[in-house]
């Protein structure tokens, strides 16, 4: 028998009204799920964590068993990542404090590791590997350069931002009570 697991989101973490998190989903401290996102953990765990924003319109799901009585393959997600607007991630790992930009999609068995960045609109194939410090771009992804010490700041930089964005929606703040959007 399938064993059906409420989504837990801790109380310090802002869900958009309209995102949508079915079954196995657990949202950490200070993270944000934004406007029409969907969490699908109903064949395996989605776990983000603590500070994570997943922005507008992102996709997130797991891998069916690939036989029967096999195991499914989580998404897991870390500290203090950025997930661009309509993002895609399947079966896959964001290590704490990477970024994925926006329609990026992570495939199975895919892994950014941390301070390892995925650009906009890449496509990053089952089982590679961005690698820490690394720019991976393009469809399919491939390694263009590596990070500066700004860019690297730029993934902490945003996960704060989004931190601080979150909080304030989840207190019913008006923009004006919290400055430029």
């Amino acid at each position: 028998d399938k064993h059906i697991q409420a989504p837990r989101i801790d109380d310090l973490a802002y869900i958009a009204p309209n995102a949508v998190l079915v079954e196995n989903v657990k949202i950490a401290e200070g993270a944000s799920i934004w406007y029409n996102c969907v969490l699908r953990g109903d064949v395996g765990a989605i776990r983000i964590g603590k500070n994570t924003n997943i922005q507008d319109g992102t996709i997130v799901h797991v891998a069916s068993p690939a036989e029967e009585g096999g195991e499914s393959v989580d998404t897991i997600v870390g500290e203090g990542v950025t997930v661009g607007h309509m993002a895609l991630l399947h079966a896959c790992v964001l290590e704490d404090h990477s970024f994925v930009g926006m329609m990026a999609c992570v495939m199975d068995g895919a892994r950014v590791k941390t301070h390892g960045m995925l650009a906009a609109g890449a496509l990053l194939t089952p089982g590679k590997v961005v690698g820490s410090g690394e720019l991976w771009a393009g469809s399919p992804a491939k390694k263009k350069r590596d990070l500066t010490e700004a860019e690297i700041e730029a993934i902490h930089d945003s996960a704060e931002r989004y931190r601080n964005l979150g909080e304030h929606y989840r207190e019913g703040r008006t923009k004006e009570q919290f400055g430029k959007g």
